[in-house]
């Protein structure tokens, strides 16, 4: 499989003579990112694990064994260094090490040390966030991130888990995309997948005997803004905790940000931004940087989001894709910020590989751009390793750099992966790649 994966190189085209190499900062980081709950499997403590299994449930599939990366992270390792990459990011799951109140497991925190320490035994840097998304269903059930305590208890986890792991790990994101639901609010679900989420929540409340069951990535739209609030309290609760255990570790938050566009005044893009990100990338600025996630761009005129355009590349869900949104979106975090910008996720849902290949070609020509402006960018992690468990999406979406036989858990990289690792070797990219439309 690892051999496959390295043959696969020789599908990079050579540089030709005509073509202009840029080249990346020494020590930039290239990387794959990943989430426990979508790989691991089995993640039963879990706050979405539950929200599966309930009748009411909205998820497409359930999680299952996933990609049973529980039990195979030696050989995903194996295979994120033979791709060529000199990073990983990975999130370690707050339900297996506190699966019941105050109750923590030293077995799973050992487990995520071995991880992180085989992350160092094959030079690949420890990207590690300490929740994305899934929490445990106890927290859940008291209200999740509308419980007043859930601040203080998030960092107590935090701290219990940065001094079992903070020695070996590279950078330290406290919390997946705080924002989320924010910014979904923003573009406007439609009314029967917020009835729908609102149903699977109350069937959780019911089923577990509390208040009420709110999770980070499925909650109300009505408590959306006390969650925020909370939420932010939470980052800054949890980089202290976790800095108590390592002063020195570089600790920070990613936020999903689209790239806006502001066609005709720049006021309405101005206000819908700060809605999404201001909070967020005020707080940043106590942090050692800033992790941006970016999927898509969006134009805003004076009545807010336009459509895209007719002809636009599209995703699996419709959506456009735009290779220079990834940079749109890192110069703004920086400038609001002030902070150095990790990019802990960027990819694009499709069966469509050749077209995820020449994406990641694109979109990385433009980040260069911003970083010969002078914004420092620390890496570049691609969404994701693996196809994997999508949320309430299931496993339809194919996001990954390596297709997963759900059946045998056999690895097979795709073309995509060599295009990267190709990248992340020579630590550059050419400007032989063509024309995208409408950019």
């Amino acid at each position: 499989m690892l051999a496959a994966c390295a043959s696969r190189t020789s599908l990079v085209s050579a540089v030709s003579s005509a073509t202009t190499r840029l080249d990346f900062p020494a020590g930039f980081l290239w990387g794959a990112a990943s989430a426990g709950h979508q790989t691991e499997g089995n993640n039963v403590a879990s706050d979405i694990w539950l929200l599966e299994h309930v009748p009411e449930t909205v998820f497409a599939d359930r999680s299952g064994d996933a990609t049973n990366s529980f039990e195979l992270w030696p050989a995903d390792l194996d295979l994120v260094k033979s791709l060529g990459l000199n990073a990983c990011r990975f999130s370690i799951e707050w339900a297996r090490i506190e699966p019941a109140e105050g109750e923590f497991s030293l077995a799973m925190l050992d487990h995520y040390r071995n991880i992180i320490e085989g992350c160092r035994a094959r030079n690949l840097a420890p990207l590690v966030t300490f929740n994305h998304f899934a929490a445990p269903a106890w927290f859940s059930a008291r209200g999740g991130w509308l419980n007043p305590s859930a601040p203080a208890l998030f960092a107590r986890y935090c701290g219990v888990a940065a001094r079992h792991l903070a020695a070996g790990i590279s950078h330290a994101v406290t919390i997946n995309e705080p924002n989320l639901l924010l910014l979904l609010r923003s573009i406007g679900l439609p009314q029967f997948v917020r009835d729908g989420i609102s149903r699977m929540l109350d069937a959780a409340t019911r089923q577990t005997g509390g208040e009420r069951f709110s999770a980070l990535n499925a909650m109300k739209w009505q408590d959306i803004d006390s969650a925020q609030i909370n939420l932010l309290t939470g980052h800054r609760l949890a980089r202290n905790a976790i800095k108590q255990a390592r002063p020195d570790l570089p600790v920070g938050v990613s936020l999903a940000i689209i790239d806006e566009h502001a066609e005709g005044a720049e006021g309405p893009r101005d206000r819908i931004r700060e809605e999404l990100y201001g909070a967020w990338l005020e707080a940043a600025k106590e942090d050692d940087f800033i992790g941006v996630q970016n999927y898509e761009r969006s134009r805003i005129g004076p009545d807010g989001r336009l459509p895209q355009p007719a002809d636009a590349v599209v995703n699996f869900s419709g959506t456009e894709v735009y290779p220079a949104s990834l940079a749109g979106a890192v110069r703004y975090a920086h400038r609001v910020s002030g902070r150095p910008v990790l990019i802990t996720e960027h990819g694009v849902g499709t069966d469509d590989d050749a077209m995820r290949a020449r994406f990641i070609e694109h979109s990385l020509v433009h980040l260069h751009a911003a970083i010969a402006d002078g914004v420092p960018v620390l890496g570049y992690t691609h969404w994701t390793l693996l196809d994997n468990f999508e949320w309430i999406f299931g496993y339809a979406p194919k996001f990954g750099l390596v297709a997963v036989d759900r059946q045998r858990f056999t690895r097979t990289p795709k073309r995509s992966a060599a295009v990267l690792g190709q990248i992340a070797r020579m630590n550059s990219v050419t400007t032989q790649v063509g024309a995208w439309p409408n950019q």
